[in-house]
């Protein structure tokens, strides 16, 4: 674990959005980018669990003989150099800060934000853990990792939609390394019913001034729904030609193909050339089939009884709250 604690004279966050994915990460991500006081790169880092290879399966790469995988012990200096690059335009008088929306449901992402030396402030933003799985299928449908419909999904692959919505599971795993207090829990339908309040909440927390985010900011939401022009046909090009999707982050990270003399991705060439024939569009998602959301609310509602207790206020009848 020595590797993995800030070597001296480099720069790295103060604070993190440390998930969960498809939460408003990417609203509060842009809101807090435009506030004087803070730098915050415009891309996940993913840093500490960069190495985790359930949550990050397309961060290695196998040629048929030799893996590229993201192993920092092989090259600290390199790693960290790496992870410092994100935050160079900082200003001096700057909080840094990053987003990287796998922390929650990566128990050695906060092991090791734990030993750093300084006390990163960390916020987490919970959505309704249907909604949330849903959308992070749509979202792995555009980046081609989704080979099956959304119920043959939960079918032959559940862990891949439903294990981020687990918070409570992820909470406590996460409250054994980093006290609570250092870090923010925020709901995403309270945060979107009172933006402002929430966010003078966020910037206290995190020790700027709430009064100097810009007003246009404060208002924004980001990530609006792209869906494929013709989702069926994303989704049977995305079984037979998986592996390009995997290259999507490879040429932004410390060890990649390049790197280590990787070869042309022919498949990643067809998903190229499937995108211009079907385009994302601005759009909502189909609605999800009613049989299914009443099946993942019965099984979340069982799994995260207790996460009230957790964080001392009600939260699950914000969700489930209109079920007789």
């Amino acid at each position: 674990m020595s590797n993995w604690i800030l070597p001296e004279g480099l720069r790295t966050p103060d604070f993190i959005i440390g998930g969960a994915m498809k939460s408003g990460t990417t609203t509060l991500h842009y809101i807090l980018g435009q506030h004087p006081q803070v730098f915050i790169p415009d891309r996940e880092v993913n840093f500490y669990d960069i190495d985790n290879l359930f949550q990050h399966p397309d961060f290695n790469y196998f040629d048929g003989a030799n893996w590229v995988s993201q192993r920092l012990e092989d090259d600290p200096e390199r790693f960290w150099q790496w992870y410092a690059s994100h935050f160079e335009g900082a200003g001096k008088d700057q909080l840094v800060g990053e987003d990287s929306t796998t922390y929650l449901s990566s128990e050695i992402a906060a092991r090791r934000i734990a030993v750093q030396n300084k006390q990163l402030k960390l916020i987490i933003l919970l959505r309704h853990p249907t909604e949330r799985a849903y959308s992070q299928y749509w979202h792995l449908v555009r980046t081609g990792r989704a080979i099956y419909s959304f119920e043959d999904t939960l079918r032959y692959d559940p862990f891949s939609v439903l294990q981020r919505s687990l918070y409570l599971d992820q909470l406590n795993k996460f409250f054994r390394h980093v006290a609570p207090e250092r870090v923010k829990v925020v709901i995403f339908e309270e945060f979107m019913a009172d933006k402002q309040g929430a966010l003078r909440e966020i910037c206290g927390h995190i020790g700027i001034d709430y009064r100097q985010l810009p007003p246009a900011a404060v208002e924004a939401h980001k990530n609006g729904s792209l869906v494929p022009r013709h989702p069926g046909f994303e989704v049977a090009k995305n079984r037979f030609f998986r592996a390009g999707g995997s290259m999507s982050y490879q040429a932004r990270l410390p060890m990649n193909p390049a790197l280590a003399g990787g070869h042309i991705n022919f498949p990643r060439l067809v998903n190229i050339a499937h995108r211009r024939i079907n385009p994302l569009v601005k759009a909502k998602p189909p609605a999800m089939k009613p049989s299914t959301h009443r099946l993942l609310d019965d099984y979340f509602e069982r799994e995260l009884d207790g996460l009230d207790e957790l964080l001392g206020r009600p939260v699950l009848p914000i969700w489930f709250g209109h079920r007789g």
